[in-house]
Parts: C-alpha cells; sequence; structure tokens
C-alpha cells in the first residue's frame, strides 16, 4: 500500500532541492526519473565513514537494496561531508523529505538533532534513526540494538580461542555506545575463563577526530595491543577497524568483526581467515522492516529494539574454523541461551 504522503508532494522545487542534497553530502538514486514523486521510497543518510565502510554504513545500504528490489520503487542513499553541522545533517533530510521520501534513515546517533527537527517539519513522512533513543515523536522509529549481548558471545569466543589468555578490545569512539560492546565483550571473556585478560582502548574521544573512520589508528591500536600478547583483538570502530582487521592478519592472530558479517565482506577478502566471527547486529533488517511498515500503511515508531531473541544481534558463522569448534559452539550456544532466559544479565556499561 503507497502511502499518500509519497506521490504529493509539489513538483516546482526539484532542481533547487537536488542542488542543496548535492551540496550537503553526495547522493546516489535507484531508477526512476528525478523530476517525478511517483513510486519514491526508503532513503538513508551514512553516518561517519560512509557507504564502502564494509559495517554500519553497509549494512543499512543492504536493507536499502532489499526494499528497493521488493517494492520496486526508487531509493536515495546519501554521503556525509566532513566537519558538517548539525544543520547540515537536517538540511539533508529535509531535501529528502520533500523530494518524496519516505521512510528517511539517518544512520548513527550523530542525526539525533537533525531528525527530530526534520520530523516535526514533516509529520507525515516516516523517520527513523539507528543507534539511538532519544528522539520521541510520532513519526520516528528508534532502531537500536543489544550490542553488549553479541558482544558478550564474542568475548566467550575470544576467552576460548586465545592461546595466551591476553584478548583485546578496540573502540572508535569513548562514548556510551560504544561502551556497550566493551562492557559485553569484557563480561564475556571474565565470564568464561576469568584469568584471561582484557586490553581495551578507544581510538578518540570523539566522532570528529577520526574514531569510526581511520584504519590507520585501528591498525596502530592492534598493533600495541598484539605487542602486549593480545591474540584475538575484537573491533567495535566502523571503518577503523578495517585497520585492526589487517594487523591481526599481518601478526597471525584472530581478528572478530562488527555489525556485519566482515568475513564475508570483498573488500576484507585478503585478510577473511584471520576473522574469527563477527559480532553482529541486523542493521539491514531493521531499516528493511522500517520501509516495509511504511509500505504496509502501519509505520513503525517509538523504540524498536533488536537483540539476540529476536535474532537481530548474533554471532556470524561464516569462518568454517570457527562454525566446526564444537566446543565451542557449545559454549556460545549456552552463553545466548542464558542471556536471552536471562539467567545471564549483560551488562550495557
Amino acid at each position: 500500500m503507497r502511502r499518500i504522503s509519497r506521490i504529493t508532494v509539489a513538483g516546482a522545487a526539484t532542481a533547487s532541492l537536488a542542488l542543496a542534497l548535492s551540496a550537503c553530502g553526495g547522493t546516489s538514486t535507484s531508477a526512476g526519473s528525478s523530476e517525478s514523486k511517483e513510486g519514491k521510497g526508503l532513503a538513508i543518510a551514512y553516518d561517519v565513514g560512509g557507504k564502502g565502510d564494509q559495517s554500519f554504513n553497509d549494512a543499512a545500504y543492504a536493507g536499502l537494496e532489499k526494499a528497493k528490489k521488493e517494492f520496486g520503487y526508487e531509493t536515495a542513499d546519501v554521503e556525509p561531508t566532513d566537519g558538517e553541522t548539525d544543520a547540515d545533517k537536517e538540511q539533508r533530510l529535509v531535501s529528502l523529505a520533500k523530494q518524496g521520501y519516505n521512510p528517511i534513515v539517518g544512520v548513527g546517533y550523530a542525526y539525533a538533532t537533525a531528525v527530530k527537527a526534520a520530523a516535526e517539519k514533516f509529520p507525515d513522512t516516516t523517520f527513523g534513526i539507528v543507534d539511538d533513543a532519544t528522539v520521541e515523536a510520532k513519526n520516528v522509529a528508534d532502531l537500536v540494538f543489544s550490542e553488549e549481548q553479541a558482544s558478550y558471545l564474542a568475548g566467550v569466543a575470544a576467552a576460548k580461542s586465545t592461546k595466551t589468555d591476553v584478548v583485546g578490545f578496540v573502540g572508535g569512539v569513548d562514548i556510551p555506545l560504544i561502551h556497550k560492546f566493551r562492557a559485553g565483550f569484557e563480561q564475556g571473556v571474565k565470564d568464561t575463563d576469568p584469568k584471561v585478560k582484557v586490553i581495551s582502548q578507544f581510538l578518540t574521544q570523539t566522532a570528529e577526530e577520526g574514531g569510526f573512520s581511520s584504519p590507520d589508528k585501528g591498525k596502530s591500536a592492534a598493533e600495541g595491543q598484539i605487542e602486549k600478547k593480545a591474540d584475538v583483538v575484537y573491533a567495535a570502530a566502523g571503518l577503523s577497524g578495517q585497520g585492526v582487521i589487517e594487523a591481526a592478519a599481518a601478526n597471525k592472530v584472530w581478528a572478530i568483526g562488527v555489525d556485519s558479517d566482515q568475513y564475508k565482506q570483498e573488500a576484507l577478502a585478503t585478510y577473511k581467515d584471520s576473522i574469527l566471527t563477527s559480532a553482529m547486529k541486523d542493521v539491514a533488517k531493521a531499516v528493511y522492516n522500517l520501509a516495509k511498515s511504511v509500505e504496509d500503511g502501519k509505520p513503525a515508531t517509538g523504540i524498536v529494539k533488536g537483540d539476540l531473541k529476536t535474532g537481530e544481534v548474533s554471532l556470524s558463522n561464516s569462518n568454517p574454523k570457527f562454525a566446526d569448534d564444537a566446543e565451542l559452539q557449545k559454549a556460545i550456544e549456552t552463553a545466548k541461551e542464558k542471556i536471552i532466559s536471562g539467567e545471564i544479565k549483560v551488562k550495557s556499561s
């Protein structure tokens, strides 16, 4: 069912809107004339690192691609720019809304202020924001995840796989969201084997310093941990995580990926034999489900949370060495069952 708000937007300002959109971040659209508002659907605005991060943003794009294929409508995905402000982000979302896209998703907590402002201006358009639960509006869905649960399982895997009894965690930015990854990982390690030491490090204090977008920073941090005998390194650092994986491969130790199944990422194929597993959160599913809810005429709003029970956080099984390790798989499955039942309470900070 198509929503009326998608197809009744005035067409006179299309050219100027397209110019405004390109001024605040590159964009790509699927089939369909830019002059027509017919059949416009899901649009996403990327977080720091942009498309091609092999992680968080690419997962959102996968959800967009699935929606485009299933619903046959025009989509758009827009890149961030360096040093952009909340006003820049708001302009990007407003431009998409004026062009008739619905829903519109801000990929990342940094879009909170912009989503709130744009949603107030376009009450008939559904907005989504990934990894933020602070925007309260009738037309906004807060797409959040229990990252600490998947990270706990990553901790179990690390503790079971280490030979040196030292493992590492590399967080992109020192913020509450990434604290969830660290807390779950450290708890999973310690609950599995208390004698295993966890070395934890954040790359930057703010995203603007490149914590999520600097593979060189990730590589340097991982190399430092490996020098301290870490033989399993888990990164929750967006694009910076590629550097962590590269360092792990170069030093013949294990890396644990994040957000997407990084073993399957084409850009990381050279290093895949060093990727033990990935602590995944299904951003693709969350983005797609929001698009489907709009398509069905029943837009999702409020907090929409994915966890182990819903299947929207998990560990990947793509690496045969990981999947075929019966003892390791048993330990992970036991931990998973205890988390779902409530027997294990995973810390988020």
